[in-house]
């Protein structure tokens, strides 16, 4: 999962960040709205945390042109008010949800999680394919009955591709929605943690989940 923290305090911002990758996200960050919006217009985000308290170009002025330039990354707002107004407002602008300040962070992912399913159109937190059970809440993967151990960035690529199960996803998608703008990573890392993933779900001898789609990506379906 990919996110966006739009957050001008930066405490607060570092720890937002923070949780999200201990969560196995990708974050990119900005204290600045007009950064924010070229953020948010230029990458693919699964999740955008927006603080409407910021320098220059407010929150509600970075939603309204996002929408208006046909951004559809779910939206989360952080504010300090609490007034039916400011809820309306947010939501009318365009807004996914709304989180007051302060807030437990435990409550931040869990709304973050819940924009994300949104996002591919799975309600239910927990995702079947085969024998593969995974509990995007908890973030535990069994197969079989069996829990798997998984370090944060396999989970993160299992996830999406268990969101999008069934389908094709190239690897330039798996790269925009599992790294962040400014990483620096080898070429091939994609494939190389197909790799590691494989080997913890196919353990003794069991079917193949992930396949190769030559020269285009992978696909995580049932054995056929």
């Amino acid at each position: 999962m990919r996110v966006l923290v739009v957050e001008d305090y930066l405490p607060i911002q570092k720890a937002v960040a923070k949780s999200l990758r201990e969560a196995g996200c990708a974050v990119d960050t900005s204290a600045d709205g007009e950064e924010a919006l070229w953020f948010a217009s230029n990458n693919e985000y699964d999740v955008v945390v927006l603080d409407l308290m910021l320098p220059g170009l407010d929150g509600l002025s970075v939603l309204r042109r996002l929408r208006a330039g046909g951004g559809s990354s779910h939206v989360l707002l952080l504010t300090a008010r609490d007034s039916v107004q400011d809820r309306v407002r947010g939501l009318d602008a365009g807004a996914d949800d709304y989180l007051v300040k302060p807030f437990a962070m435990e409550e931040l992912l869990a709304r973050v999680r819940a924009l994300a399913r949104r996002a591919y159109c799975a309600k239910n937190p927990t995702i079947a394919v085969a024998d593969l059970h995974i509990d995007t809440s908890r973030q535990e993967v069994s197969r079989g009955g069996q829990g798997l151990s998984l370090t944060a960035r396999e989970y993160a690529l299992l996830e999406y591709l268990a969101m999008r199960a069934g389908q094709v996803v190239s690897r330039a998608d798996i790269w925009e929605h599992l790294y962040e703008f400014r990483a620096d990573a080898d070429s091939n890392v994609v494939d190389v943690y197909i790799g590691y993933l494989r080997r913890k779900l196919e353990r003794a001898g069991q079917p193949s989940l992930i396949q190769t789609i030559r020269g285009v990506g992978y696909s995580l379906r049932g054995p056929s």
